[in-house]
């Protein structure tokens, strides 16, 4: 990678768990995000658990987006009647990150094979911000946040700054 793609920045990452089961306390996915956040050196400015709701969602990740650049929302994502993660972040992105679903997507297949298909894993950016949206079980923010989102997230944030 050139150097000129990676650009210091400062880094303010928020988690926003999505589920109606879940609390702070026995978030298991939210805290191996924080965990793996932490170990790369970036700080967790914002975290919160919300229910599986359009607009609790969407007003989570607006709150976070006030203080954070990297918005991380876990859970949500697959096909069931309750999943709306993708409903209601989409529509804030002013471009999508398709990459990021298609790498989430192979490498799930690698370790859990067909049924990765079907997660809606997205990331895009919004005002100079990025958001990744991924499913909430541990493996899955444990493969998203250590292979692809640290790895690649001030390359993400300084290309979205220009």
């Amino acid at each position: 990678m050139k150097p000129e793609h990676v650009q210091p920045l400062d880094v303010f990452c928020a988690v926003i768990t999505v589920s109606t089961t879940r609390t702070k306390e026995t978030d298991s996915s939210g805290k191996a995000i924080q965990e793996i956040l932490a170990q790369a050196h970036l700080a967790v400015r914002y975290y919160e658990v919300v229910p599986d709701r359009i607009d609790a969602i969407r007003l989570e990740v607006l709150q976070a987006l006030k203080t954070c650049n990297c918005i991380i929302v876990d859970g949500g994502t697959g096909l069931t009647h309750d999943d709306c993660t993708i409903e209601a972040v989409a529509p804030l992105l002013d471009k999508k990150i398709d990459g990021f679903g298609e790498l989430f997507r192979l490498k799930s297949y690698e370790e859990i094979g067909t049924s990765s298909m079907l997660s809606r894993a997205l990331a895009g950016t919004v005002g100079g911000k990025v958001i990744f949206c991924i499913p909430g079980s541990t493996p899955a923010v444990t493969l998203a946040t250590k292979t692809l989102i640290v790895p690649e997230l001030l390359h993400i944030l300084t290309h979205a700054n220009k």
